[in-house]
């Protein structure tokens, strides 16, 4: 058989991970289907077709990366013995007896296997399974700098991959720490005598550097080595005896800011979204800040497809079992389907009062304790934890019992506990298929969460133009550049009056994206969070979204803000701007990626015609911003 070390040819060309035209090389040279000359031939003739409107440079890497793929093919001999190499288990020896006999036989591509029997009769899958495919796919990977290190914790919140995390720890707690495990002391005065821990789960890693490029300290605390044998020797304990750790106490921290968000468990890890992909941080920060309690309705797109995975899922749970549940029905009735599981944990939820009220009548349980849990608040984490205590008691004491009430009362009386309940999607569902289904229900006044993840196009079918999509952007159906500006889905939601509305970006303000996710939650009826996530449709360097993200904001075309109609009852401005004026043109931002370039390569009049539209559609949101923001606040008496 032939090998080739194509990462390292493609980085050496500039391509970085991108080895598609020297494995197609490779494959047409050995497989004998057409001539050496012809297939290079047709390669190159391909590339110029392909990737022509993306620029000479581009097009000159990849016939150098078809030229050094030609010499670098190596055979290798088999022995007439083979060696006594023994095949690593596909999960580790430790998995649940479930993830041994069905996740990994699928793992290993031999799902047709798996017996009726073993599969779950109800439809429902265990969730948390990521965590046993280890796929190790990273080149590189980021080495901690304790020294250099400010804590700051936004390391942790851009991973998309959940694959880099922070805990603060007694320092007792680490007199078995593994010798190669770092640590150092913790900053803040309630953190005294504590050392705090930045582990990267080296095997989980996509390599994307993002980490890297989010860490504000004046010396990087992060550096990108090689992933080779010695690194995941040294780095597989150091998972292990970090997760062994006891997480930070509630009361401890915010969860409300960037490193108190970080100090909570992620219940969304290691899915297979695209290495530096632009969605997951915003999903991983909903489960840390509320994972416990989530039932999460997700659209069909991207996000269903690595939210909702086999044979792996990523969404997990904590040491106690709980975690969010999670569910996708169709692309186009999400937000009715949300909107389902919002009035039917209230229903269960007046039951479990209704039946309360019998429990007392009836003397099973005291009035007293019917009332410490009817009247409990459950605004903070450790209020919600207190209420999980109360219901355990009156479990235990409705436990046994053969009354019909007490019997009617157990199934019900988790819902007497506080339910998050978040609609996952992204715009092609939002600005378009699911739209008149999104106005119903945020015109419902009902308490649901709604997360768009915005990458202005349709990213999981291929990029195809959304009503999210900006004007002068080339996609799949507006090949010439799309004519007609964005919708500005937000300031149409928040004309109810009623609706909270926050448009954030992470790259930008990530203290804003934390805050914004906490109001919305908190806010006793409909939100609207419209998160600014770049893609690989856009057309850039992944490693660079964030920059793409801080250029978006200070362009004007992705304004900043929140509306709190809380604020209103209050007297005060409910508008909250959270970016200042535009900066920068709009040119300086769009022109960074293929989507807005490829226009100008093949019509550069087009391009500059629409380019200018943009930059006047960018001025006019401003305008109009400022102005509601001025009109909203109110009368000075």
């Amino acid at each position: 058989f032939y090998i080739i070390d194509a990462i390292t040819l493609a980085e050496a060309i500039g391509l970085g991970a991108r080895i598609n035209m020297i494995m197609q090389t490779a494959f047409f040279l050995l497989s004998g289907i057409l001539t050496k000359a012809e297939a290079i031939k047709a390669i190159k003739d391909a590339i110029k077709k392909t990737y022509g409107k993306k620029g000479d440079k581009v097009v000159n890497m990849n016939y150098a990366a078809v030229d050094t793929a030609v010499n670098n093919i190596v055979e290798v001999k088999i022995p007439k013995t083979a060696g006594g190499h023994a095949k690593p288990p596909v999960v580790p020896a430790d998995a649940p007896a479930f993830v041994k006999e069905v996740t990994a036989k699928m793992i290993e591509g031999k799902g047709d296997q798996v017996k009726v029997s073993q599969m779950p009769c109800d439809g429902t899958w265990p969730t948390g399974t990521t965590q046993y495919e280890k796929r190790n796919i990273a080149v590189h990977v980021p080495e901690w700098l304790p020294k250099n290190c400010i804590q700051c914790g936004r390391c942790s919140l851009v991973c998309p991959h959940a694959a880099i995390r922070m805990k603060i720890v007694k320092d007792g707690d680490l007199k078995k720490q593994p010798k190669s495990m770092k640590s150092v002391d913790s900053v803040g005065a309630q953190f005294k005598g504590s050392k705090t821990i930045i582990q990267v789960f080296t095997e989980d890693c996509c390599g994307c550097t993002l980490c890297v490029d989010a860490c504000p300290a004046k010396e990087k605390a992060l550096k990108m080595i090689e992933n080779n044998e010695a690194v995941r020797t040294q780095e597989i304990p150091n998972v292990k005896y970090f997760l062994s750790l006891p997480e930070v106490a509630n009361k401890e921290i915010d969860p409300s800011t960037v490193k108190g968000s970080q100090l909570m468990r992620p219940m969304f890890e290691f899915s297979g979204a695209c290495a530096g992909c632009g969605e997951t941080p915003y999903i991983k920060l909903a489960t840390q800040m509320f994972g416990d309690r989530m039932l999460i309705a997700n659209a069909t797109g991207c996000s269903s497809i690595y939210g909702g995975n086999l044979p792996t899922t990523p969404y997990c749970k904590r040491a106690d079992g709980r975690g969010p549940a999670w569910a996708n029905s169709l692309f186009e009735d999400n937000a009715e389907f949300g909107l389902g599981m919002r009035n039917t944990a209230n229903k269960f939820a007046a039951q479990a009062a209704e039946l309360l009220e019998k429990a007392v009548a009836e003397k099973l349980i005291t009035k007293k304790m019917a009332g410490e849990i009817t009247n409990a608040p459950q605004k903070t984490q450790d209020e919600i934890e207190a209420q999980r205590g109360r219901v355990a008691k009156l479990k235990e004491a409705l436990t046994g019992n053969k009354s019909v009430i007490a019997k009617r009362l157990l199934p019900v009386a988790d819902y007497l506990v506080k339910k998050s309940v978040w609609i996952f999607g992204g715009d092609g569902w939002a600005y378009d298929i699911g739209y008149g289904g999104l106005d119903h229900v945020l015109a419902s006044g009902e308490n649901v969460n709604v997360l768009i993840m915005d990458t202005e196009v349709y990213s999981n079918t291929g990029g195809q133009m959304s009503k999210s999509t900006p004007r002068a952007a080339t996609a799949q159906f507006a090949a010439g550049g799309k004519k007609m500006p964005k919708k500005d889905i937000g300031m149409i939601f928040s004309t109810y009056g009623n609706v909270y509305v926050a448009k954030i970006a992470l790259g930008a303000n990530p203290s804003q994206v934390v805050k914004a996710f906490a109001e919305a939650e908190a806010y006793d009826g409909p939100s609207l969070i419209i998160a600014y996530a770049h893609c690989i449709n856009h057309g850039i360097n992944m490693a660079k979204g964030f920059d793409q993200q801080r250029k978006a904001v200070n362009c004007g075309h992705w304004p900043l803000y929140r509306y709190n109609p809380e604020l209103e009852e209050q007297g005060k401005n409910p508008l909250t701007i959270d970016s200042k004026a535009p900066s920068i043109p709009f040119a300086e931002y769009a022109l960074n990626e293929n989507r807005y370039r490829a226009l100008k390569m093949m019509n550069p009049e087009h391009a500059d015609e629409l380019m200018a539209l943009s930059q006047k559609d960018v001025e006019k949101s401003w305008k109009f911003l400022e102005g509601r923001a001025n009109a909203l606040e109110p009368a000075k008496k």
